[in-house]
């Protein structure tokens, strides 16, 4: 089974080269960091410590990690930290938020046997950490046979992967029985791995990293520059438009014509999903009515103005939620199953979200459950709803502050994760005790909503 893997995985390589290829000369997708991963990731751990190698796919697997991070620099002071991504955008948020704890930062290997090998050779890591459910066998087999632990941290497991693994089962069995601990986001999460093949004593639910990195201040220099740079101190309300795919901008430009209409002048940033469409987007702003100024430009006089300021920067993000009265949160009008929604709630802001929230579904029920969030439903016309919306929203002071009031309720009372997930590390990084780990494994309770 692992030869038809291997096979596949090649075959896949091989007939995407030509998408590869014209992503790269678009906006260099893939071909960002090949050689690292071929397997030649540079030279690390150079006083000959103990390495943790923690890999975060992407923007969100690295923000969620964030409070591990710096946990686990206090906790095992004794390892050097290494941190891998897949995606470009990955790549840099990583090399900005753990600068100072990791050692290095490099792209993830192709899951060949031969290029794990290579990076394994050249890391000999104490433990391999895998933030979220990524399955990759070939690396988990060559860790298990050089006896180096596997850890899956804040995993998940959605209906639609599920249903995917199940019928592959007894390739995914084989597969997880090379992981060590498996810290799941909710009892569901370890109910379903644990019906996929991995031993009950390895699967824990720990609840979800994303409440505990959510919590963290917001960058207030950097938060402070961007309202002052865009006058958003100004009296308007602002409405964030997060993580948008297509059509979900037009959407909200259609939204905010219909708003305008009656007469209330709003503003809007805009902060696209993926960072190869922030030009698409940019064209956008350009052929329609609204002015708009873009973060990236050289700052002018012209900012303060501007009906739409479109946020094509990378990990800015959670410092300007604080500055928004309602968050829109995309991914969930588009059929993409939604994005992370505890952001904007834990900084107590008035969020709303598309009907399509399946990677988020637990969260999203405990929002709703407790009042903290408004959900679109599913229409042939979301701009119209989502206009009124916003305008009831406006309208009620009492009742927009309310809702963000009990979601960041909902955020602080399923912290602890961290904690959790630390004191599980601890058991295969075969640590002992210390005064400073003892007082980073102190008791949480169980969270409830994850």
């Amino acid at each position: 089974m692992y030869l038809l893997y291997s096979f596949l995985l090649t075959l896949g390589f091989v007939v995407l080269l030509p998408r590869f290829a014209i992503d790269a000369l678009r906006n260099g997708k893939y071909v960002t960091g090949l050689s690292q991963r071929l397997g030649d990731i540079p030279e690390v751990n150079p006083n000959g410590r103990r390495v943790i190698w923690l890999h975060c796919v992407s923007v969100g697997e690295a923000q969620a990690a964030q409070s591990l991070v710096r946990r686990l620099h206090q906790a095992f002071p004794d390892f050097d930290l290494v941190v891998s991504t897949t995606t470009v955008t990955g790549q840099r948020l990583a090399q900005s938020i753990f600068r100072e704890q990791a050692s290095a930062v490099f792209y993830f290997p192709i899951d060949w046997t031969w290029t794990v090998r290579r990076v394994l050779g050249k890391l000999n890591p104490a433990a391999i950490l895998i933030m979220e459910t990524e399955l990759w066998p070939n690396l988990f087999r060559a860790a298990q046979n050089r006896n180096i632990p596997v850890g899956l941290l804040n995993g998940r497991i959605s209906n639609k992967s599920f249903k995917r693994y199940k019928k592959i089962r007894g390739f995914i069995a084989r597969v997880l029985d090379d992981v060590s601990i498996a810290a799941m986001q909710s009892e569901q999460d370890a109910t379903r791995i644990r019906e996929l093949g991995l031993d009950e004593s390895r699967t824990h639910a720990t609840g979800n990293l994303k409440f505990d990195s959510a919590g963290a201040a917001a960058d207030e220099t950097l938060a402070n520059e961007i309202r002052e740079r865009f006058g958003f101190a100004d009296g308007r309300p602002l409405i964030i438009a997060a993580s948008t795919h297509e059509p979900e901008e037009a959407v909200v430009l259609d939204a905010l014509r219909t708003i305008r209409q009656t007469g209330k002048h709003i503003r809007l940033l805009l902060a696209p999903r993926h960072p190869e469409r922030f030009n698409e987007v940019a064209s956008l702003l350009a052929a329609c009515e609204f002015s708009f100024a873009r973060r990236s430009e050289v700052p002018n006089t012209n900012d303060v103005l501007a009906d739409i300021v479109l946020l094509d920067s990378i990990g800015e993000l959670s410092a300007v939620y604080p500055l928004a009265d309602i968050a829109f949160v995309g991914g969930s009008i588009a059929k993409h199953g939604g994005h992370n929604i505890i952001e904007p709630a834990a900084h107590g802001v008035c969020t709303v979200t598309g009907p399509h929230m399946w990677n988020f579904a637990a969260i999203t029920k405990a929002m709703m459950a407790e009042g903290g969030l408004i959900q679109l439903h599913e229409t042939l016309e979301p701009a119209a709803e989502l206009a009124q919306v916003i305008q009831e929203l406006l309208s009620d002071d009492e009742r927009r502050v309310q809702i963000g009031e009990h979601a960041r309720i909902v955020c602080e009372s399923n912290r602890g994760a961290t904690t959790r997930t630390l004191s599980l590390l601890a058991t295969i990084l075969d640590a002992s005790a210390s005064p400073a780990r003892e007082a980073s494994f102190s008791t949480v309770p169980a969270a409830t909503a994850k």
